[in-house]
Parts: C-alpha cells; structure tokens; sequence
C-alpha cells in the first residue's frame, strides 16, 4: 500500500462512522438514507462523513448536479481501503 492510501487509511480508522461508511459502500453504489439505515447512523452525521471521505478521494458522489437522491460510491483507492477493513 502506497504511503498516500495509508495516511487515508489512517485517518478514516481513528473514526467508526468512517469505518462504517466505507463498509456500507463496499461494493454497493447507495444514497446517504440508505448508508444511515445500513450503518444505524443519523443521517445529518452521514452527510458529514461523505464530505470528508469525498474531500479525502476515497468516495465520490456519481450525480453531483442532483439535489436529492446523491448517489455515492467508493473510489478504487477506497476500495482498495474497504478490502482492508474487513
């Protein structure tokens, strides 16, 4: 693992909301309600997490232009952080 994925790495573990985020994407394109519901975290706070793992680059958002309905998906370097966390 290159020395930039372990700094995310690093960054994303000291934060079991981040944890559980990447895990509720491993592998599945969701919506942040639905994140909330799979992880038991409140929405408010998911939305958060995912603009900190976007600004990170390991989640990026696949229909930013849309208002509702943002669709969210791990980036390969966040995949790549999920295959590790499991």
């Amino acid at each position: 693992m290159e020395d930039e994925t372990l700094r995310k790495y690093g960054f994303i573990i000291i934060s079991s909301y981040r944890v559980k985020t990447i895990k509720a994407l491993k592998d599945e394109t969701k919506i942040p309600s639905q994140i909330a519901r799979d992880t038991g975290i409140r929405t408010n706070h998911i939305s958060k997490v995912l603009r900190e793992l976007k600004d990170t680059g390991v989640v990026e958002c696949i229909n930013e232009d849309q208002k509702k309905g943002r669709l969210y998906r791990l980036t390969p370097e966040g995949d790549e952080i999920a295959d590790i966390l499991k």
